[in-house]
């Protein structure tokens, strides 16, 4: 039972990740996203029991994280600052330092949390923390909500 979130952790990011470099910056970025939506989800739905807690899954969805916010900020040309119903806000080219410091934070937390290695959904909840903390700034400086 607990191997199923681990596979399907598993096979998002082997389908995700790799198809990454087929698409345009906005769409790669998109696809960055929903990784980390899906992951973010497992991620909830264990701490709050909705799902069984499985450390290989935990370990996956931070390891997860970490790859995604050390792509992240790189898929942000200045060409791609309109169109491909992209949500992200002028601020990112237009606060370029402010952008630097919240991708970079973003960075430094998904490495510290995905080294952590989980055992328990105590130690995950730390590291899960540490990881989406991270959401709540950029998703209101960083990004235009489409309706």
């Amino acid at each position: 039972m607990m191997l199923r979130p681990m596979l399907a952790a598993i096979l998002a990011t082997a389908v995700i990740l790799p198809s990454i470099a087929l698409a345009g910056p906005i769409e790669d970025r998109q696809a960055i996203m929903k990784g980390n939506g899906r992951d973010t989800k497992m991620g909830g739905d264990m701490l709050k029991g909705a799902v069984p807690f499985d450390a290989a899954t935990a370990n996956k969805i931070l390891a997860n994280y970490a790859a995604a916010a050390k792509a992240f900020p790189t898929h942000f040309p200045a060409s791609s600052k309109t169109g491909g119903e992209t949500e992200a806000s002028p601020a990112i080219w237009t606060m370029a330092a402010d952008w630097k410091i919240a991708t970079d934070k973003f960075q430094k937390d998904t490495a510290a949390a995905a080294a952590m290695t989980v055992t328990d959904a105590a130690s995950f909840g730390k590291a899960f923390g540490m990881v989406t903390a991270n959401c709540k700034s950029c998703h209101e400086g960083f990004r235009i909500k489409k309706s």
